[in-house]
């Protein structure tokens, strides 16, 4: 993409379809004029004179408890620097997000527009009583010390600069097991720091908590060494300061264990590298570019643990695994501040999480075998589901037992099961899935890529490395849309299947198609005419290995798609019949539907196959299956053969497949409410589970489920997702939007990787 398009992106993504990234939404109803007089005058009082009386009851009656101010001055933004409080406020918006889909926390962001630290710190104060935690964010050193030291002191609830402590805590983490590995001791280790910024003084201070001493540390800034000799030292510098005669990196980097860089691209090299001491720890961690970069570090020194803050390499060093849930834990006991016991709390969790057994989930989503812990896995993954479950308690217990909670946890049983319900609108899995394809990206064929917002989503795969796409359609359409969008013609192959140029391809295919289908009826001449349809040619290129998977449908009905890969590439082995799922991501996690786009009224029989063949693609994702076969009837309330037919499919599920957990027949609100469901069938296999898949007894109820809740409640769909194809096939929805198409590109390669494993496997 080049930098004008990325450009436009950057602009249209914040400006459309509403400006920016966070909203305000309503948390109780509305509708009537009793809510409106309930919500604002004159019920509204009531809760006010009960603050009024007690400031602690603003927890109890507003939003106060789940609220954090992210705030800036816009003096020290990203890689940007001092661009000013309004140019800021994307950023911020941007730290809002995070704190909400990775913690389920709601964020005001707040630009102050001063540079005086007295100034800032009084508008901060005055605006506390609105939040529940303060976030600093994006305040350039030394002047964020002070801030930060001085609203810790002077206000009751939880402040943190994340620039200075996020990394810190990641880091420390990180290091306590890189160490554990390299089997060294943080008392004795040489630890050099490049960079003296916020960051690498609140990394260095953290790793002295943990045990490292003042005497083994070398830190630099741009003039080099900090030496105790050196004028003008800053107090946090000066904390730091060596006393060894030695002026700079390279002279620093001989024998250390440790290298932690903050600082700038490129200034570590090989040579330095090389004279670091035996099991060396390099955590280059300046972003876009490392202090040195990955692959080189690598291949200079095979007994080296590192860390950069990039997602293509192992080890990624990413505030994300800490901020979210550090406040999630202070908020939930009322913290009144985050001290040094939280911090440690936080480090500790994290590293032992790194410890523990991979959830397939993970595994999956990096596209690995097995993830253990090793010099190429000491912190957890970003995406790991377990970090809200375990961060935030370890967080919450540190204050409650450093006397800072004001809401001590009673239930922690309790405690963990709401955070699990906090991260089901998170849309966790689309960016697992994203994140799985791209570890591995297949050539998959677009059809129909002479639509243009099939064209575009085929852009965005390739500019995004998630697939390898193959454009197919009229070229002289497809390259004057590509010329629209600034898609570059020599970065994928485009063909015709109609064109002259195609003809010998054309023909080869042909002439295996009409081998393959000759006692079927079919003629040479009609498999010549056949293949010059795209539908047919595509399937062909599948078939043929041209291409690993394929994309149709956006601009035809659903049954003419699916006719010719039917014919041409068939059902997988053992499998007797097709089927579709749809995978919702809902406000209460994620949740598959089947089957949406294939059989109109399946018999017993024919349910049980779509349930098997569901929970192997609820697998595929690196879910447990939990499967209720939904019904008007509850367990045999109606005799009606309508529910009769999923209670025998149940019944087969039972006896075939006593391992998976389903039951039924059941109706979809019992099924998803797990204290319903209790109270009334406490017998059911599906008592005390979280349902995760619904198989409905016909097409059309499946089919209008899924539509419903995508339009109704703006659930992200990813489907229909092709079940029982020999081959990865994908059909799109009439008129699938571009995010759909992605998300079904994202799942062709992943079925593809999944195809080819089990080739090599039968190999």
């Amino acid at each position: 993409m080049s930098t004008d398009s990325k450009r436009r992106e950057a602009l249209v993504y914040h400006a459309k379809p509403k400006p920016g990234k966070i909203e305000v939404v309503p948390t109780k109803k509305y509708a009537t004029q009793r809510d409106l007089s309930l919500a604002y005058s004159p019920g509204v009082a009531i809760p006010c004179l009960e603050i009024e009386k007690d400031k602690e009851n603003a927890y109890k009656y507003t939003a106060k408890g789940n609220l954090v101010a992210v705030i800036s001055n816009g003096t020290a933004v990203l890689g940007l620097g001092d661009i000013g409080p309004l140019a800021s406020k994307p950023v911020m918006e941007g730290k809002g997000l995070l704190f909400k889909i990775f913690a389920d926390i709601d964020v005001f962001d707040i630009e102050v527009d001063t540079k005086d630290i007295e100034s800032f710190i009084q508008t901060v104060k005055n605006i506390a009583p609105t939040f529940g935690g303060i976030n600093l964010e994006d305040i350039k050193a030394p002047e964020a010390f002070e801030i930060e030291r001085r609203l810790k002191e002077e206000l009751d609830i939880p402040v943190m600069h994340d620039d200075q402590h996020g990394t810190a805590i990641i880091s420390a983490a990180a290091l306590l097991n890189a160490l554990q590995i390299s089997k060294k001791k943080i008392e004795k280790v040489k630890i050099v720091i490049s960079g003296a910024g916020a960051a690498a003084v609140s990394c260095t201070k953290l790793y002295k908590a943990f045990g490292a001493k003042s005497e083994n540390i070398v830190m630099l800034d741009s003039k080099g060494v900090i030496r105790s000799d050196r004028a003008n030292l800053s107090v946090e510098k000066l904390e730091f300061a060596t006393k060894r005669k030695i002026d700079t990196l390279k002279e620093a980097m001989k024998d250390a264990d440790v290298f932690v860089g903050l600082s700038i691209a490129n200034i570590v090299d090989v040579a330095m590298l090389k004279s670091m001491a035996k099991r060396p720890i390099v955590f280059a961690m300046a972003n876009p570019d490392p202090e040195i970069q990955y692959d080189l570090a690598v291949s200079a020194r095979k007994d080296l643990i590192m860390a950069t803050g990039r997602s293509d390499h192992p080890n990624q060093v990413n505030n994300v695994l800490g901020f979210p849930f550090i406040f999630r834990g202070a908020l939930d006991v009322r913290a009144t501040k985050i001290n040094e016991a939280m911090k440690m709390a936080a480090v500790k969790a994290l590293a032992e999480l790194a410890k523990e057994p991979v959830p397939e989930q993970v595994n999956i989503a990096y596209g690995e075998t097995k993830l253990n812990f090793g010099p190429e896995y000491i912190i957890p993954k970003p995406f790991d589901p377990r970090l809200i479950s375990q961060v935030p308690p370890a967080v919450a217990k540190a204050a409650m037992e450093s006397g800072v909670a004001k809401n001590p946890i009673l239930d922690w049983e309790r405690y963990e099961e709401e955070l699990l319900n906090r991260m089901g609108n998170d849309n966790k899995i689309s960016r697992l899935l994203m994140n799985r394809a791209k570890m591995d990206p297949k050539k998959v064929v677009f059809a129909e890529a002479d639509q243009l917002d099939v064209l575009k989503a085929a852009q965005i795969t390739q500019e995004e490395g998630i697939a390898i796409p193959i454009l197919l359609g009229r070229k002289d359409v497809i390259l004057e849309l590509m010329n629209e969008i600034d898609f570059h013609e020599d970065l994928v192959t485009i063909i015709d299947p109609k064109s002259d140029e195609e003809q010998p391809r054309r023909d080869r295919y042909a002439d295996v198609y009409w081998k393959s289908r000759y006692r079927s009826g079919v003629t040479k001449y009609d498999a010549q005419n056949l293949l010059r349809e795209r539908n047919y040619f595509a399937a062909m290129m599948v078939n043929e290995g041209d291409a690993d998977a394929l994309l149709s449908g956006y601009s035809r009905a659903y049954p003419t798609v699916v006719k010719p890969m039917l014919e041409l590439i068939g059902m997988a082995k053992g499998v007797d019949r097709i089927a579709a799922t749809n995978l919702m991501n809902t406000s209460r996690g994620p949740l598959f539907i089947s089957d949406t786009s294939i059989n109109i009224d399946p018999s017993a029989k024919d349910l049980a196959k779509i349930a098997m063949m569901t929970a192997k693609t609820v697998k595929l994702f690196g879910m447990e299956p939990v499967v209720a076969m939904i019904s008007y009837a509850n367990f045999g309330s109606s005799k009606n053969e309508r529910a009769r037919k999923v209670k025998e499919a149940v019944a087969i599920l039972h006896r075939s497949n006593p391992e998976l957990i389903v039951d039924g027949e059941i109706q979809t609100d019992f099924a998803l409410n797990k204290e319903m469901l209790q109270s009334k069938f406490p017998f059911s296999k599906l008592v005390g589970k979280k349902v995760n898949t619904l198989i409905y007894p016909n097409l059309e109820s499946a089919n209008g489920t899924y539509k419903l809740l995508k339009e109704m409640n703006n659930a992200d769909s990813i489907g229909p997702i092709m079940m029982g194809m020999r081959k990865p096939v994908h059909i799109l929805q009439l008129g699938a939007s571009v995010e759909e198409i992605v998300n079904m590109a994202a799942v062709a390669v992943v079925d593809a990787q999944e195809k080819g494993k089990k080739v090599k496997t039968v190999k």
